[in-house]
């Protein structure tokens, strides 16, 4: 069915009220209604469709559907085959149109739109081929792996050649790695008990059941409040004991000098990691903090908005990072990421990817299995982000057992969603949003 052709692509707004109960506040991010544009790529096969999304934080959702409407003549009419047979050339021609990569050219919301129309196009791919998106990587050739990246203008720190051996030299103990990923699955940590909205009586009691169910990694929102940050960082490491592992997210909210002040004040909660400690765009900026922490022991980590393949390039040239936080949505889908996936094998820096929102779990639980199965065979301070929200809605929902992500079997990218949640999330239409509603705001 590598012949199928599509015919349609349609794509819309979905948006969860999460803003209601604080569930994904941070210090930049106080009422997110976690989104997504959602794309069903029709064919020519009635049966066969490809499924996608893209992450958002509710208002900006309809500017990124226009953008994947604006991409859509570039893809009805070609057929998976055309598609997959030169993916590197498809993803150029969606990210180098000669008129629409001026608002780009790879970055905000035009690749946020290219990485829903490309997942999508991938979920097709992996049902044609009745394999979980990760297998389908996981068993693909190396060589034909590689060909479906584009190796532009981050040559000087990964080759092709470079793909190639690390690919090659990764196949020793693949198999058992395999197995090991169906037995005792991924590892992972959660963000859910500690939003910068939740109370401490919250705080406390999530982390708590979250304890009794086996989680021993936690990240905790800080940068808004420095006292607030204090409190909250000793009572969760109160609450999780020495031997856990502690991680800390500021979102963005400082300047350089002040994620160093600050985050040296939290020093003696040990933190793994500061997660985003200043404007995401900072490579020199990261590369100070991470040099001025270093003594702590403590470790920077960003990705979650970080553009595109050539910046988690200088990043890692500039020794601005020690976790590589890929992001299913943000780049440019999984022909994206499996460069930075390389480049970080590399540079030897751990992938530890974003998820949490709405899909980002089971879309990105195949990329970490590809990258511990058939690139750095290593979970060495490696971990995926893990949020308990909103997984009711797939159809293939992200599985967690003993705190590791159990491999997903189903064929696809795991990013179907379920009609009826759609149709009742759907934005301004659907039926939760007309009660939540003003009657001037339906109308926008």
């Amino acid at each position: 069915m590598l012949g199928c052709k599509i015919i349609n692509v349609t794509v819309r707004d979905v948006r969860f009220p999460t803003s209601l109960e604080q569930h994904g506040s941070d210090a930049m991010h106080t009422d997110p209604d976690y989104s997504a544009a959602y794309v069903i790529l029709e064919t020519t096969v009635a049966e066969l469709k490809g499924y996608g999304l893209t992450f958002t934080l509710g208002k900006g959702t309809e500017i990124v559907v226009c953008a994947v409407e604006a991409l859509s003549s570039l893809v009805v009419g070609k057929t998976l085959e055309e598609i997959v047979s030169d993916f590197r050339g498809f993803y150029r021609l969606l990210t180098s149109d000669g008129q629409m990569r001026w608002i780009g050219p790879e970055k905000g919301v035009i690749q946020l739109a290219t990485a829903a129309v490309l997942n999508a196009i991938w979920d097709l791919w992996a049902r044609v081929e009745s394999k979980p998106l990760w297998k389908l990587l996981v068993d693909m050739d190396p060589a034909k792996l590689i060909s479906c990246i584009d190796f532009r203008y981050i040559t000087d720190a990964l080759t092709e050649q470079d793909a190639l051996d690390i690919l090659v030299k990764a196949k020793e103990g693949k198999q058992r790695r395999e197995e090991q990923m169906l037995k005792e699955g991924y590892p992972a940590y959660t963000t859910s008990c500690a939003w910068l909205g939740y109370t401490d009586q919250q705080l406390t009691q999530l982390c708590t059941e979250a304890l009794a169910q086996g989680w021993m990694r936690f990240k905790v929102k800080v940068g808004a409040n420095l006292q607030d940050d204090i409190r909250r960082c000793r009572l969760i490491r109160k609450l999780i004991g020495p031997n856990n592992i502690l991680m800390i997210d500021a979102n963005q909210r400082w300047d350089v000098g002040e994620a160093v002040t600050w985050v040296t004040k939290l020093e003696e909660f040990h933190p793994l990691w500061i997660e985003e400690p200043t404007s995401p765009d900072d490579i020199l900026g990261h590369a100070f903090i991470s040099k001025a922490l270093a003594p702590f022991g403590i470790g920077v980590a960003t990705g979650e908005q970080c553009h595109n393949r050539v910046m988690f390039k200088q990043f890692l040239q500039a020794s601005a990072l020690q976790f590589v936080q890929i992001d299913s949505c943000r780049v440019g889908s999984v022909n994206e990421n499996l460069a930075i996936i390389l480049m970080a094998a590399k540079f030897n820096i751990p992938v530890c990817p974003h998820a949490g929102g709405v899909g980002l779990c089971e879309l990105v639980q195949h990329l970490i299995l590809f990258d511990y199965i058939s690139v750095s065979a290593s979970l060495h301070n490696r971990m995926c982000e893990y949020v308990d929200h909103l997984h009711e809605h797939f159809k293939s929902p992200a599985i967690i057992r003993n705190a590791c992500y159990i491999p997903p079997m189903d064929a696809g990218f795991s990013c179907e969603m379920l009609e009826e949640s759609v149709q009742k999330h759907q934005f301004p239409q659907g039926d939760v949003w007309k009660a939540i509603l003003k009657p001037n705001e339906k109308q926008k």
